[in-house]
């Protein structure tokens, strides 16, 4: 009895999300063995593929690299448009701040002066009435 397998298919998962230039290059350099290996062509029509491919592969690796500044470069004018502005509204707040402890010391100050005044003026008063009353205490001895 002659046993008949079914061909089943093969099924990939891929589990992580990795796909850098790491793995760009990994890939480049496995289809660059696997193309001399089994490539039907004589050494110097493939030395001149391996060239054009790596001439490819340096143009990618090229453009990849400047997509990566360009996007560096962006992310560090963000970064320091957003400190800029962080330290601006602190500077505002530390001024209105100072202000606001500049006004109280004011508020402060004047109080203090007004109630000074009070008091000096009290205490001319009350003078002002021993004295009256010390010399009407002597003309009536």
């Amino acid at each position: 009895m002659g046993h008949r397998y079914e061909e089943q298919p093969v099924v990939v998962i891929e589990r992580s999300g990795g796909g850098g230039i790491g793995a760009f290059l990994a890939g480049a350099a496995v289809g660059a063995a696997f193309a001399l290996l089994f490539a039907p062509q004589s050494g110097d029509e493939t030395r001149a593929a391996i060239r054009a491919r790596a001439h490819r592969l340096r143009e990618d690796a090229e453009d990849r690299l400047d997509d990566l500044k360009e996007a560096v470069e962006s992310g560090y004018a963000r970064t320091k448009a957003n400190v800029e502005a962080g330290l601006q509204h602190a500077r505002q707040s530390l001024d209105q701040r100072r202000e606001g402890a500049r006004d109280a010391v004011d508020a402060g100050r004047s109080a203090v002066r007004t109630a000074r005044d009070e008091l000096e003026r009290r205490l001319a008063e009350a003078r002002s009435k021993r004295q009256e009353v010390g010399a009407d205490a002597e003309t009536d001895a």
